[in-house]
Order: C-alpha cells, then structure tokens, then sequence
C-alpha cells in the first residue's frame, strides 16, 4: 500500500524488494563494543524493572497476599516469561523479520504490507494494526522515565523515612534535567551508557547471587510446575498477579524496536550472556530473601544489600533509570521522525545533534510534550506501585499486533507451512493474550492513562494520513498532464529567463500548482526546469547510486526523482549534488530558485472524513513546519505561491 505524503515526497509501503530473515544494515566495528553499546541502549528499560515488579507483586495496594507457595509461584512465572516472551518470541524469532536490519512495529507494517493488494481492506487493516502498535509506544513511553526513575529514587525511604519527602522533588529535578539536556545530544554522555548499564547488571546478579546462596532452595522455581501448580490452585491471585509479573518484560519490545542501531548478534549476545542471566539472578535472589525475611516485601531491591551500600545502589540504581529513560525518548524521536517520511505525522522541526551518527536527532515538539506529560503523571501517581498499576496494558498491545504480523511475514512472505505457522503464533498469542487480559485489571487503576493517550495518538496519525490522501486524490482528479502540457507550452514558449527553476511536485505525472502559478502570474519560463518528486520507500536506507532517476522530457525540462528510505532525512544539497554527479548538469545555487506550494485547507461537507476531523487535519497541516526546512532548501532563493485546497 502506498503511504504519500503528497507535498512534495510518497512512501511507499508496498515496493517490491528482496525479503530478508536477518539483517541487511552492516555494523561496523568489533562485535564486544557493538554488545556494550548496545547494553547502554536497549536493554535499559528492562533492566531496571528489578526496582519495582516484585514489590508491585506483593504491594498491598494492586498485589497478592504473601505466602512461599506464591514466591515460588511468581519467580517460576518471570523465568518462563523471559524464556517464552523475550528470548524465544522477540530474540529468536521475532527478530528475524527485519527490514533491511531495521525492527521495531512500523518496519514489521511495512513487511506485513507486501502481502496485500494495493488499497484493499486488507492492507488498510494491517496499516492500522501496524500505526495503532506504534501510538501504544507513545502511551507508555510516558510512564517509563517516571516509574523508573521515581522507584530509584525511593530508595532513599530506605535509608531513612524521614527522606520521603524528599522522593517527588528529586524525582522531578533528575527528569527536568534529562528533557533540559536532549537539545545537546548524547553523543557525549553516551559514551559512558554502556560502561554504566554493564555496571549495573553485574551489580544486579551479584546482589542475586549473594541472597541465592543464603537460601539456595529458591532454585526449584526454575521447575514451571510451580507456576502452573498456582495459577490452578490460586486462579483469582495468579491472574491478578500475573498483571503485575508482566512488568519485567516492559522493554522487550524495544530489543525488535532497536536492532537497527547494533545488529542482531550484538543484541543476542547482550541478552544471552549478560542481561538475562544477571536479571534472572537479582529476581531468584530476591525471592530466596522474601523466603526468609517476608517483611522485606515492602521494597526487595533495597533491602537484597547492607544498609552501608544502599545509597551507593540508589546512585547507580538513578543512573541505569536516567539511562532507561534516555533509550525511551530517543525511541520517541526516532519512531516519530519514521512516521513523518511514512505520512503519518506532518512534518515537524527535527535538529541533528550528531555529526557522526544519523540516528541522534532531536525533535523539540516531541521532547517538551513528553515532558509535560511525565511531571504531571509523576505529581498524580506519586508513588511508583501507583505508576506500576497503570503500566504494562500498552505494552501488551503492541506484542499481540507484533505476533499478528509476524505471522503474516512468516505464512506470505517466508512461505513457512501453514501448521508450523498456527502451532507457534497460536503459543505466543496465547501467552500474550493471558498477559493483556491480566492487565486488562488495571484499566480503571490508572491504565485508562497510556490507553487514552494512544488512541488519541491514532486518532491524529490516521486523520493525517486519511488527509493526506484525499488531498492526493484532488490533485490527481483536477491535475494537468505534465507532459503533454510542456509539449504544448513550447511550441508558443512564454518568455525565458536565465537560470534554473526547481519545482517540487509531489506527483511525476502531474503538474505542480506553483509551476502554474508562476506561469500565471510571472508569465516566464526559465531556460532549466526541474520538476523533482521526493520519495520514501519502505526499507531504512537507500543507496546513494539508486537515489536519483532523471529523465529528459522536452530540452532542458526535466523530472527527477529522489529517492530515501524511512530512517533518512531528505537533504536538498545532496540531491542536488547527486544530479550534478549522475547527469553532468552544473548547478549555480546563486541562479536556482526552488518553487513550492503553501497550500491553505478549506475543511468542507465533500465526501471524506467526518468535518470534525478534517478541521483537525487542516491545523495539524497548518501548524506543520515549513516544507523549506524540512527539505533543507535555502531560504534566499526560495519562492513560495499559495493555493487553497478543498476537502
């Protein structure tokens, strides 16, 4: 299916390339630096939810009552969920379904998208699945700064009850910090994330191990008898609890979301070698302390070490949240620039702190509404076992319509037999189905936040599109055959003038309105005319020998097309530097003056969406940035002509 952004560049969801089960995206460098680094990006999410999920477990407020068949119970629960969800589901299969390299819900879409026929229902569902995964994302995107830094923080309860008033406004001034220093990037910063999270990690199985050897018999939990034997016995308790067991898997999802960055073997190593060993380690460490001190419920992380090193853990414990949230907001930027050159979001002022790396940018529109966002969840919820009831149904979301289209790669696109297709999707929806419909609990507990959040999300991403679409429709119904129109033109040519005119269409076909414009008004033509369609493809990058297609329609008119995929940044300079190189045409930039539309949209009772939405849809389009910036063209020698535009 195609996706267009119809000012001047179309995604295109549905072109036909080689499909791949591994990736493509070479990562360069040695395989021991890719795995730290990648230990400082991904896995940070995950691996501070040792803070918060056993004690969220046993929480007098939204957990079970204490007893040791329910410690073994719970610990048997998280080892299998890792086993099953992350390691089986995301690292070894889900994995797999990568475009180009690239994972994470709009990239499965995209592959997803190649199975159906262009326009039908099937592939507007599947682009819906793939969107309302991706608006999940925003929804709890929101809770993880705030629950994870807010559960390090408390930690200082531990060492004194008299520093509990001192929780919230630390809390608030570590994120009021984190949003402040996004403009600068973390090319500084993040050299020291991976050297950090492996820090903690390490710390995190040595505090396991220390309480395992205290209380060895915590090991029988690996027997998922245990497991099963209390989800029978105690159905009520282990579905409630089974809500708040889903906690550490918050973050597996962005193994897949992630891999694009370091690769698959480097994040399989972390996870196999490192991450999973050491988090399981700290969760059978805690409960073998819960076994013998059960008053340690209150908040197992803190009470696993002496008091003499709970304020050097509270430290490092900040740190790994700090880096956790740091992973989840530049996901947001990341997932947000994707959905732009996608078609989804209008164009928005994205600033790239990083010489080296296309991957660190900022998008300050972003940046401050998370920020709002998370301060007043933090000033509402207050607590992070209040934060923990709300977290987890987004999440959940996004799995089950992540193995809906992972089942659609591995039938349509893999050619994987039917029977292997059901036997395995139908365990992971199973699996996932139980998790979601356990969350499902704390809907009216706090977990109506992320929901509404995302739905919003959806609404504003499909009203977007839908827009968009209609827009393309009315230019094509109402547009003028580009070639023939030139051919006509120069047999009785208007007046030409020296230089070069660039006019962005957003259709090869059809003529631009500012080219008409111009004409209409200015009455001349210039000796070279370039009428150039940016375009985006469904895969993460594009070769820069396959970025530029011209043709030569009449003498010195041309159209071009460029061509980026969705994890690229549209650069005027290049493309035109890229034509230079391909065709031999020299390029004087203080004789080329770049032409585009500024449309004004005129919401209207013509059939399309509802009038309420198409009102949004013209503010959203209004308050976009200027097409200008967004394409890097430089503002001295710009020319921009309006047109209203009815929907």
């Amino acid at each position: 299916m195609s996706v267009s952004n119809p000012e001047y560049s179309e995604s295109t969801l549905l072109r036909p390339i080689e499909i791949s089960h591994g990736a493509h995206h070479e990562h360069r460098g040695a395989l021991p630096g890719l795995v730290v680094a990648a230990i400082g990006v991904v896995f940070g999410d995950i691996g501070t939810s040792p803070l918060y999920a056993l004690k969220e477990c046993f929480s007098v407020a939204h957990g079970i009552p204490f007893s040791a068949e329910a410690v073994y119970g719970v610990i048997s629960m998280v080892f299998w969920a890792f086993t099953i969800v992350v390691s089986l589901k995301y690292v070894l299969f889900i994995m797999r379904a990568n475009n180009q390299g690239e994972g994470g819900t709009l990239a499965l879409m995209a592959l997803a998208l190649r199975s159906a026929p262009v326009g039908s229902r099937r592939a507007m569902t599947l682009m819906m699945m793939g969107v309302f995964g991706t608006c999940m994302f925003y929804g709890d995107a929101i809770i993880t700064p705030a629950i994870s830094v807010l559960s390090a923080v408390e930690g200082l309860e531990v060492l004194s009850p008299n520093l509990t008033t001192y929780v919230i406004p630390v809390t608030l001034a570590i994120l009021t910090g984190l949003f402040l220093i996004q403009k600068k990037g973390s090319a500084l910063v993040g050299k020291l994330f991976g050297p950090i999270m492996v820090t903690w990690f390490v710390v995190l199985g040595v505090m396991g191990i220390y309480q395992i050897i205290s209380n060895p018999i915590i090991l029988l939990a690996f027997n998922p008898l245990y497991a099963i034997d209390f989800m029978l016995n105690h159905a009520l308790q282990g579905f409630i609890v089974l809500g708040a067991v889903f906690l550490v898997l918050t973050g597996a999802e962005a193994l897949y979301a992630d891999m694009g960055h370091f690769g698959i073997k480097s994040i399989r190593v972390g996870w196999f070698f490192l991450v999973m060993p050491c988090l399981l380690l700290n969760y059978f460490g805690q409960g073998a302390m819960l076994l013998l001190n059960p008053e340690t419920a209150k908040n197992p992380f803190y009470s696993m070490v002496p008091d003499i090193f709970v304020f050097p853990l509270i430290i490092l414990a900040t740190l790994a949240t700090v880096i956790a949230s740091q992973a989840v907001i530049s996901g947001a930027f990341s997932i947000t620039s994707q959905a732009i050159l996608l078609g989804f979001l209008p164009r928005m002022k994205i600033q790239h702190t990083s010489d080296k790396s296309i991957g660190q940018i900022y998008i300050p529109l972003v940046n401050w509404i998370l920020f709002i966002f998370v301060i007043v969840i933090v000033l509402a919820f207050k607590k992070s076992e209040n934060l923990a009831a709300a977290y987890g149904i987004a999440v959940t979301t996004t799995m089950i319509i992540d193995t809906v289209l992972a089942a659609i790669v591995m039938r349509v696109l893999w050619r994987w037999n039917a029977y292997l297709v059901t036997l395995v999707i139908s365990a992971f929806l199973f699996v996932d189905a139980a998790f979601f419909t356990a969350n499902l609990l704390k809907v009216l507990e706090g977990g109506w936040f992320p929901l509404l959040l995302g739905a919003i999300c959806f609404m504003l991403l499909l009203t977007w599109y839908q827009g968009r679409q209609m827009m393309r429709e009315r230019a094509v119904n109402n547009g003028i055959k580009l070639d023939s129109f030139m051919s006509s033109l120069l047999k009785h040519p208007p007046h030409r003038v020296e230089g070069t005119a660039v006019f962005l269409t957003a259709h090869v076909d059809y003529l631009p309105v500012s080219f008409l414009h111009n004409l209409k008004h200015n009455h001349v033509l210039h000796e070279r005319v370039f009428f150039l369609k940016v375009s985006i493809w469904d895969i993460p990058r594009v070769r820069n020998e396959d970025r530029i297609t011209l043709s030569e329609i009449e003498p010195n008119i041309f159209i071009v097309r460029a061509v980026y995929g969705f994890n690229e940044t549209p650069d005027m300079s290049q493309i035109m530097h890229l034509i230079e190189t391909k065709a031999n045409l020299k390029f004087d930039l203080m004789s080329t003056s770049f032409f585009l539309s500024r449309d004004t949209i005129v919401p209207t009772d013509m059939k399309g969406m509802a009038l309420w939405r198409e009102a949004i849809f013209a503010w959203m389009y209004q308050n976009a940035s200027r097409q200008s910036d967004f394409f890097k063209i430089p503002a001295n020698r710009l020319v921009e002509l309006g047109a209203k535009v009815e929907i």
